[in-house]
């Protein structure tokens, strides 16, 4: 029996947290294709400055959880088209896209990497793009909890930046929420440096 998209929504939702490298890099999500994901670059030591260097964990409130409310359901019994199945995904997208916000960090000038998924494009570059923590959100997998998900506007357009390019932006973290074809975020950032992901020197 094949699994359905809301199990396999959930094991990317529940794997996650223990998927990032312990300094909160993000790493690949599920390969497609049959194709193994691969481990994460490691991060170039950061320079010295304002911005502090934050993780996906920091986002997200110590008290919520993303899966409690399909805590002791065996969702690999249903099948994509049962009507169970359909239910339980429209209100896991209501939980997700109304996910809450860590005050803790709003306010912060930070420095957190990710991955690109373009909103808007131009000649210049990328003029508008969703962070997110992991490959493939909300391309080849349904977009994570909002909380999970950073509006990013940069000070100029993101010339190098491409689809899932992983990349580390800096700029003071906001809670402004936004709705978008690909997905919803909870955080917005009006980045003052978007830089390319770079390995760790050998």
């Amino acid at each position: 029996m094949h699994r359905t998209l809301l199990a396999m929504t959930l094991t990317v939702a529940a794997g996650l947290a223990a998927a990032q490298a312990k300094d909160g890099l993000p790493v690949p999500g599920p390969a497609l294709g049959g194709t193994k994901a691969q481990p994460a670059a490691k991060a170039a030591p950061a320079k010295p400055s304002a911005f502090k260097t934050i993780t996906w964990d920091d986002l997200v409130p110590k008290d919520w959880d993303p899966m409690a409310a399909f805590k002791g359901m065996d969702l690999n019994l249903l099948q994509d088209g049962d009507p169970r199945a359909n239910d339980m995904m429209k209100k896991l997208r209501e939980v997700w896209d109304n996910a809450p916000t860590n005050p803790a960090v709003v306010g912060q000038a930070v420095r957190i990497p990710g991955f690109v998924v373009p909103l808007e494009e131009s000649k210049d570059g990328v003029k508008e793009f969703l962070l997110v923590p992991y490959f493939g959100a909300c391309i080849h997998s349904p977009p994570p909890p909002a909380n999970q998900i950073i509006h990013v506007l940069p000070k100029s357009p993101a010339k190098s930046a491409k689809s899932m390019d992983a990349v580390w932006i800096t700029g003071t973290l906001a809670t402004l929420k936004t709705d978008s074809y690909m997905g919803a975020a909870s955080y917005r950032i009006d980045a003052t440096g978007v830089e390319p992901y770079a390995e760790r020197p050998r």
